[in-house]
């Protein structure tokens, strides 16, 4: 077989590996660099805990992959820190792990079992000694270097079933194979038709005050209504990365990046001041990428012919999985169930 990757971000890169592994033909297109969009930056956050059990089940599944990955590459590609989600939502997602057989527990603010950057937040905490820091730079050598020369820099501007196969077509280039994949993040909707909102979004990096205690644990934070929740982690020896879910009148797509970048610092910035006091409120580093404000947690999948695509958000974690899931249903045809909250079916 010969099958096409469009999009080299994380899950096309996985995808792509876990075909060639397979002994398949592949191509993977992307116009830009392999990491570049949706998967930016050097760190994300790993958790199994999620709100719905199928969910949680499918981390744990990735999260063996991950350890054979690192096997792979030499190197481990997730810290074992843990993860924190904390506020209103905490309870609702502790069932979700029980549900699922994971490892977790419930305390509250002021546990010995927490090292976050806070003493006191809202709400009780969920603990998952699963979770940890995601090193997306180690991922990225790892994944570039296993695909090598089956990696085209180019912009695929259409993908179209014909009588011999599926052609892909990238600016004066056209190819046809077997069977395509589709995984190329914001640019996905122009190839078939998916939930297609974008907002910008902003990771900010601080330095964190010297005697603190770490390692901390990565958190997140959900909040009560009205108030800024949050995703924090240890993005390097000494630097705490936070984002937050900024209102969506601040960051969308058409009031334009250098609006939403500065809205998303001031508000993040605030917050390092008011409730991280472990944490300078100092910026140093950023991290831009979009986000689909119409997308939550959630594996989406949809099959024209031999044309199958992939579409979420947080994918990162899911990435091992992802890619041998994508690869055996591009091989055998098949579509993958989706997992997480029901959201919209996309067509042809």
């Amino acid at each position: 077989m010969k099958i096409a990757v469009i999009g080299g971000g994380v899950v096309g890169l996985s995808t792509a590996v876990a075909l060639l592994r397979q002994g398949i033909d592949v191509q993977c297109y992307e116009a830009g660099e392999p990491m570049g969009e949706r998967s930016a930056g050097d760190t994300r956050i790993f958790r199994l805990a999620h709100a719905f059990p199928d969910m949680v089940e499918l981390a744990a599944r990735s999260r063996t992959l991950f350890a054979e990955w690192s096997e792979l590459a030499g190197t481990p590609l997730v810290e074992d820190v843990g993860t924190v989600v904390s506020g209103a939502h905490a309870a609702e997602w502790a069932t979700a792990m029980a549900t699922a057989g994971a490892a977790h527990e419930v305390v509250e603010a002021g546990s010995p079992l927490l090292r976050l950057p806070a003493r006191d937040f809202s709400g009780p905490a969920l603990i998952d000694p699963a979770g940890g820091v995601i090193r997306v730079d180690r991922i990225r050598t790892f994944l570039v270097g296993a695909i090598g020369t089956r990696l085209r820099p180019a912009h695929v501007d259409a993908v179209e079933e014909t009588p011999s196969g599926v052609r892909v077509t990238a600016g004066p280039d056209a190819s046809t194979f077997d069977a395509a994949v589709i995984c190329a993040g914001e640019g996905t909707s122009a190839l078939i038709d998916i939930p297609s909102a974008l907002e910008h979004h902003l990771r900010v990096s601080y330095p964190i005050r010297p005697g603190a205690p770490e390692p901390f644990q990565c958190w997140i934070t959900k909040p009560a209504d009205g108030e800024l929740g949050t995703y924090q982690h240890l993005a390097a020896p000494g630097t705490w990365a936070v984002g937050g879910d900024v209102d969506s009148s601040l960051v969308s797509w058409a009031g334009g990046r250098e609006a939403a970048e500065q809205a998303s610092l001031e508000l993040l910035t605030a917050y390092v001041s008011e409730h991280l006091p472990f944490v300078e409120p100092r910026p140093i580093a950023r991290v831009h990428c979009t986000h689909n404000p119409d997308l939550e947690d959630g594996l989406h999948f949809v099959r024209r012919g031999r044309v199958l695509a992939t579409y979420g958000e947080n994918l990162m974690k899911f990435a091992p999985l992802l890619g041998a899931t994508l690869a055996q249903a591009a091989a055998d045809g098949s579509t993958p169930a989706n997992a997480g909250p029901p959201r919209h079916e996309a067509t042809a």
